[in-house]
């Protein structure tokens, strides 16, 4: 599929950058913040399932959102068409939210010329063809794997993001976003019985690292292994258990249980189970968790944020203690703090809010498998699926796609239908034990807040959380 391989320019195609910048002014005139934010994406999606090509989609967009904020008020208006008397119109709108006037513009974000990604086009990595070859290589190559494979369903997706942003006092800045990411799914049957697997990864890097055979074929093993490991799962007990839980991708349950609640707008507005708790012990000993932007090619990480901040590595939670929020420009405002680099946007049509990038908790001293070992009657778990949260209080709800019933420090049978009950504030503070093995997931996350979606990343190393709730079948 073509691809646009011409950079995004647009105050060369499309405004006059001069003019646009009045306009802007204009709207933002008594205002304390707002900017022009200008997007061009293109994004593609292959999927080979059932033995045969099923999905093979090629989106292009673009757009502006232009926004006024003053105090609590934000006026945002955006539009596909990169033109003045589209600009003018969303000024209009944007300006409502001013009114009379009266606010004091914030300080411009500061200038960085941070980069923690290329800004090459991952679609053009490789041919359609190739690409095609390489979905149907994946689907033969794991089928072939054990008699027990009925169905292998394998994705290929890629994108690029070009934004552009202009503040008011005439600052511009310019990313280029790659995103790649490559997935493999298999479904087994063993006297009439199936269970599913999944694997894969992804980042802001070139695809032809993905749909390489070295990388591929391990992610069709691994998910053929968790599948089989589901085959001869047990009914996962019912009721209180000391559980451990793995690294890497099991930072999902930390990221919603207690990463949103640690973002800027829920604790302005109070409805955080964590507000005005700052400087206090929220955590056991040795907890220490980051929100950190600035891994490079991660697929949380983001060389500025949607306002041109410049992301940062910041600690939310030092040995216990609440130290820090995430922030975008207006709560850190309203807040009396400085932003972190966590205003983020799904695209052009929606406001920046606060949001995590790569949220991880640091290792600690202890061997992981030694806190196996230390668990007398519990769960271990390594794999997650979805889950639900309830920022207010912290309550969580999460299924495990694997884990295993452990007794006496062994680790036992695997368990299926187990899920993960309790709340974040609680879980903190139960936690006993913490593993020297910090991973980051494989590169697949994506978080949903107010009806947006960005790329995100999780990680942890191995924890023991003491006297969860597990969600079974079976009453043990």
């Amino acid at each position: 599929m073509a691809t646009d391989t011409h950079p995004f320019r647009p105050f060369e195609t499309h405004f006059d950058k001069d003019t646009a910048l009045k306009t802007l002014c204009v709207a933002t005139d008594g205002a304390d913040d707002g900017e022009l934010f200008i997007e061009r994406r293109h994004t593609e999606s292959l999927v080979f399932d059932d033995n045969r090509l099923k999905t093979a989609s090629y989106d292009a967009s673009e757009g502006f959102g232009l926004r006024a904020v003053k105090g609590e008020a934000t006026g945002y208006a955006h539009s596909t068409e990169l033109t003045k008397a589209a600009l003018d119109r969303a000024a209009e709108t944007a300006r409502l939210a001013v009114g009379s006037g009266g606010g004091t513009m914030a300080p411009a974000p500061k200038a960085t010329n941070q980069r923690l990604y290329c800004d090459t086009n991952p679609m053009a990595d490789a041919e359609f063809n190739v690409k095609i070859d390489t979905l149907r290589e994946i689907d033969a190559f794991t089928r072939n794997l054990d008699p027990r494979v009925i169905q292998v369903s394998a994705s290929i997706s890629a994108s690029l993001q070009e934004i552009e942003i202009l503040r008011p006092e005439g600052n511009c800045v310019r990313d280029a976003r790659p995103m790649s990411r490559l997935n493999v799914s298999v479904i087994v049957d063993q006297g009439g019985r199936r269970e599913s697997g999944s694997a894969g990864s992804g980042g802001r890097y070139s695809l032809s690292s993905l749909i390489d055979p070295v990388n591929w074929q391990k992610k069709a093993y691994e998910a053929l292994r968790i599948a089989l490991v589901n085959l001869d799962a047990e009914p996962a007990p019912a009721g209180k258990f000391d559980v451990v839980l793995g690294p890497g991708w099991p930072g999902i349950l930390l990221h919603e249980a207690i990463g949103h609640g640690l973002e800027g707008d829920f604790n302005r507005k109070k409805t955080s189970a964590f507000a005005g708790l700052m400087d206090q012990r929220i955590a056991a000993n040795g907890v220490t968790v980051l929100d950190d932007g600035t891994i490079p090619n991660r697929r949380g990480s983001i060389s500025f944020d949607d306002e041109g901040t410049q992301s940062g590595k910041n600690t939310l939670i030092d040995d216990g203690i609440l130290v820090g929020y995430m922030q975008d420009r207006q709560n850190a405002r309203l807040m009396g703090t400085a932003p972190t680099g966590n205003g983020r946007r799904q695209s052009y049509a929606h406001a920046p809010m606060p949001r995590m990038t790569n949220t991880y908790m640091l290792g600690g001293t202890l061997n992981p498998g030694d806190i196996v070992a230390d668990l007398k009657d519990g769960i271990h778990a390594v794999g997650f699926g979805g889950g639900q949260v309830d920022i207010t209080n912290g309550k969580f709800v999460f299924s495990c796609t694997e884990a295993y019933r452990v007794k006496n420090g062994i680790i036992g049978a695997p368990i299926k239908g187990a899920t993960l009950i309790g709340d974040g504030a609680t879980a903190l503070k139960h936690i006993r034990a913490i593993g020297n093995d910090m991973a980051l997931d494989p590169g697949m996350g994506n978080c949903g807040k107010q009806g947006q979606w960005v790329p995100v990343g999780v990680g942890q190393p191995t924890l023991m959380i003491g006297g969860l709730t597990v969600g079974g079948s079976k009453i043990s």
